[in-house]
This record gives C-alpha cells, sequence and structure tokens, in this order.
C-alpha cells in the first residue's frame, strides 16, 4: 500500500466557520456531545443537541414559512437551485474540507459529492416547471368532462441523511423536495452535521428564504421518532434495519416515505470483457469512500476465461492505491468513519481467514495512518458460512469468484436479498445489456461501477428487495414530494340517465359508448 513518506494530516475548520455553521442548527435544549475527526482523532466541536422543544419550533417555523413559499411560482423556485449550484460549485474548497473533516474520505471522493449535488440542482431546476405543470387528461366523456390534475406539495418533509455521503445525501434529497413547494426538516449524523449545516447556509445566501429548511440534531434513537411523528413525508438513507424501523413508523401514521438501504453489490466480468480497465474501475467502484458506500461493489464474479489476468490486474491496481488524509487531491483513499466501521471490516475479514479465506491484497489496519484507516482489500476463497459472504461489510472490503459462465455468474450475482447497485463488464454491449436484464439490482452499469447510472440523474436510483422502496432522481425523484389533487368540471350534461330515459337504456348506452370509446383508442 502506498503512502506518502511524511504525512499531511487533516488540519481543524477555521474556528468562526464552525461556530457559524452550528448556530444555524435548531439546538441546544439538550447536552452537546464531542464530535472528533476520523483521520486524525482531534476534536471538531462540542455540538449542541436538539430537544423535544427545539422539533417543535423547527417544524412550526417550517410550517409557516412553507405555506408562504408553495405560493412561490415553480419558476421563481428554480432560480434559487441555480445559484445554489453556483455557490456549491464556486465554494468547493470550504465545503470539501468540511466534508473530508467530519468524514474522513479522501478529496477525490468528497467532490464526488459537489458534482452529485450540482448536478441535482441543475436537472431538478431545468425539469421541475414542466414537471410540477397541471395536466388535463382526457375527461370520462370527452369534450363534455374536463379535468386538471394539481400537484401539492407535501407539506414538510423530513430528510433523514447519514454520516457517509453527507452533503450528497443532505442536499440532493432536500432540494427537490424544496422545488415541489415543501419545507425541510433536516436530521443529520451528528458526525457530519456541519456539512448538512453549510448547504443550509449555502441554500439561504442563494435566495431560500429562512425558515424553509432547517436542521435538528441528535442521535436517530434520541430524536428519529420525534421528528418522524411531525413530518408530512420522510425520505431516510441508512441501514436496512433502521429503514425497516421508519417505515413502521411511517406507517403508523399513514405518511408516505422513500427508503435507500444497504447492498451487497455485485460486479460481473464476462469473458470477453476489457479486463485492465475492468480492474482500473472495479478499484473505483470497490472503495470510494473507503467502500462506505451503499452502490458500491463487494462481490466480483469473473468468468473463468480471463479471472487470472483480471485478479492480477485488479490486486496489483488496488496495492497502488494511496492512503492519508491531506485536505487535497494526494491522496487516492481515507480513513473509515468509525470506530464501529473499523470493527466491523476487521471482523468480516478476520473471520473470512479463519475460515479458510485467502488475503490477495490489504487485509490489515493501518493506525500509523490514523485511528480508522484499513488498506482496500481483496479476498479469495470466501464461502457461504462466512459472515463477508452474505453481510454487507460497509468498508473496503470485496470478495473475488471464479464462475464458468454467464448463467452462472448471474445466478450467483442474485443470490441476496439486497438489490440495489450492479456492474457488468463486456465488449459486446447488447450482450452485456441483455445480461444487466436479469440482474435483480435497481441499477445495473455496464462497463462501469455504479456512477454511470448514479450520476444519471434524469433516470430514477432505488433499491429492490432489503435495499429500499422509493426513488430519488429522475421524474420520481421530484413527484413522491406531491400530492395530486383532480379537479374535474362537467358540463352541460350530467353522467346520469336523461330525463324519461330509464335505467336499463341508460346502461345500454353507455355499453356502446365504451365499445365505441375502446374501437377509437385502439386506431
Amino acid at each position: 500500500m502506498t503512502t506518502a513518506p511524511e504525512l499531511a494530516p487533516a488540519t481543524a475548520l477555521p474556528r468562526d466557520l464552525v461556530d457559524r455553521l452550528i448556530a444555524r442548527a435548531v439546538a441546544g435544549g439538550a447536552p452537546s456531545v464531542p464530535v472528533f475527526a476520523p483521520a486524525t482523532g482531534a476534536k471538531i466541536a462540542d455540538l449542541p443537541q436538539s430537544s423535544t422543544a427545539d422539533i417543535d419550533s423547527a417544524f412550526a417555523t417550517a410550517r409557516a414559512a412553507q405555506r408562504e413559499w408553495a405560493a412561490v411560482p415553480v419558476r421563481e423556485r428554480a432560480a434559487v437551485l441555480r445559484r445554489f449550484h453556483d455557490l456549491v460549485l464556486a465554494e468547493q474548497d470550504t465545503v470539501l474540507d468540511i466534508v473530508q473533516t467530519e468524514a474522513g474520505k479522501s478529496r477525490v471522493h468528497a467532490f464526488d459529492e459537489v458534482g452529485d449535488v450540482a448536478v441535482n440542482a441543475r436537472y431538478y431546476a431545468a425539469t421541475a416547471e414542466r414537471l410540477l405543470a397541471t395536466r388535463t387528461p382526457r375527461g370520462v366523456l370527452p369534450m363534455l368532462t374536463q379535468v386538471e390534475v394539481h400537484n401539492r406539495p407535501k407539506g414538510v418533509v423530513a430528510v433523514i441523511s447519514p454520516w457517509n455521503y453527507p452533503l450528497a445525501l443532505a442536499a440532493s434529497d432536500a432540494l427537490p423536495a424544496l422545488l415541489a413547494g415543501n419545507a425541510v426538516v433536516a436530521r443529520p449524523d451528528n458526525q457530519t452535521a456541519l456539512t448538512a449545516l453549510w448547504a443550509i447556509d449555502a441554500a439561504e445566501r442563494a435566495g431560500l428564504p429562512a425558515g424553509l429548511w432547517q436542521a435538528v440534531l441528535g442521535r436517530g434513537a434520541a430524536i428519529g421518532g420525534e421528528v418522524i411523528a411531525r413530518a408530512d413525508y420522510v425520505d431516510y438513507t441508512g441501514s436496512s434495519a433502521t429503514g425497516r424501523t421508519i417505515a413502521q413508523q411511517a406507517g403508523r401514521r399513514l405518511i408516505g416515505y422513500s427508503l435507500e438501504l444497504g447492498g451487497k453489490n455485485p460486479l460481473l466480468v464476462l469473458a470477453d470483457a476489457d479486463v485492465r480497465t475492468a480492474a482500473r474501475i472495479a478499484v473505483r467502484a470497490c472503495f470510494a469512500s473507503a467502500g462506505q458506500l451503499c452502490e458500491s461493489i463487494e462481490r466480483i464474479y469473473v468468468h473463468d476465461h480471463v479471472y487470472n489476468r483480471f485478479v492480477d490486474e485488479f490486486v496489483a491496481a488496488t496495492k497502488a492505491v494511496r492512503l492519508g488524509s491531506a485536505l487535497d487531491y494526494s491522496y487516492e483513499m481515507g480513513s473509515l468513519t468509525f470506530a464501529r466501521q473499523l470493527d466491523t471490516v476487521t471482523a468480516h475479514v478476520e473471520d473470512a481467514v479463519a475460515k479458510g479465506a485467502t488475503v490477495l491484497a490489504g487485509g490489515r489496519a493501518r493506525p500509523d495512518l490514523g485511528p480508522y484507516f484499513y488498506e482496500p482489500t481483496v479476498l479469495a476463497g470466501v464461502r457461504p458460512g462466512m459472515t463477508v459472504y452474505r453481510e454487507e461489510t460497509f468498508g473496503p472490503v470485496v470478495s473475488v469468484y471464479r464462475v464458468h459462465s454467464d448463467d452462472e455468474a448471474v445466478e450467483q450475482a442474485n443470490d441476496t436479498a439486497y438489490g440495489l447497485n450492479a456492474s457488468v463488464w463486456s465488449r459486446d454491449t447488447a450482450r452485456a445489456r441483455a445480461i444487466a436484464a436479469r440482474i435483480d439490482a435497481g441499477s445495473v452499469n455496464v462497463n462501469e461501477g455504479f456512477i454511470a447510472a448514479w450520476g444519471s440523474v434524469a433516470a430514477p436510483s432505488g433499491g429492490l428487495g432489503i435495499s429500499g422502496s422509493g426513488r430519488r432522481h429522475g421524474p420520481e425523484g421530484l413527484l413522491k414530494y406531491v400530492d395530486t389533487q383532480t379537479v374535474a368540471v362537467q358540463r352541460a350534461l350530467p353522467i346520469a340517465p336523461l330525463p324519461g330515459m330509464s335505467e336499463a337504456l341508460w346502461a345500454k348506452t353507455m355499453t356502446l359508448y365504451f365499445g365505441v370509446m375502446k374501437a377509437l383508442r385502439q386506431k
């Protein structure tokens, strides 16, 4: 594993910046908690926590702001997102420093978040006016029945975002909710709360009305239920276990929700794949943000014909990954974020090795670099009964398997309860598309790891199975935040028998009408 001869640890964030962002939170009614930089162990801040009274205040303010915001034309709302887009790009150095300091990831992976937010802001600003426009579908009696379908905001949306992609998952879900006319009360993870608060600060500087997007702070176990109890819709990204709990809480209140949860994502290398390119991109797909990404690859199935060549290329590329914590682009992978993530990674690897797996690359922690660093790791010989075979690691660990046919690769890829992302590699894209269609995953990338599907924000993204419910991105990612209202106006004649007409004759007349309409629609 490559490291610089002298480490350049992440520096502390400016005190005035930290204080300004913390002041934006609706918090302070509960005792503060310390937050530490994963890469160095240095304290970032004592983060105030939100009490029930704070949460009540945030929702009350949000509801008042939302009523005024819903009356603002969509075009004016979109203009705020365009200015926010520009601010994110112009001030990226600041937000990249915050993301790296709080999450411990490398700058290249932090920049993925800047790109994600910019692309989402641009897409929804450009499409919202069309997507939210009133529709006029055909009425039951053409010419006599006039129908309009209106999109009405849900009200106050709770965005509960995790620590692993603190900018992308805090902002890119909030933006379409706001654009649809809602207010947002965010509950970011304590570890990365400053990133979410920076996004709120930037949005208000871009023209978003004060109070429309707020953040309350606290552990999910402490305040998550209180947030859901007051929300009109819940957007959550995180573990499948917590997703089940949130679905139950939302279900009891009969409010909608969208969940993006875990993944045990497969990558298939077919016999005719470009092995060198597949190996190079697989490194990015497996070890982005130290593997702490729901979309990252944890299983690789390689056709026997190219197995040895792929493994040689992939292992060499993995061993060349540079680890470090500097606030610049000098390193390719950063730290894990928590001790619990390091414990999980260590346990998965040790269990696999104890049961006969082989470490081809990595396989050890690097306390010399920082408290939670772990080398990107490649395992072979992983079998059922090993923890890493089925459970999501959510760290820089991938298992490589030899397969003898496309059918075997697809069968193994689908042998999981998860269904978030997948990747297929072949020089024959028609063949790869056919294979992709057989994989049970919400997104499948051909000759890419995850960014092709994830970055194509005009298309929906989400999971099957225990990987989630609902979609972000695309029209679905905006329209989930609205309720539809149908207004039907009947003109001239009512939908009822004419004076003097019997019910039997009315039924015969309508039967004839239904047949005529079917024939017309088939032409």
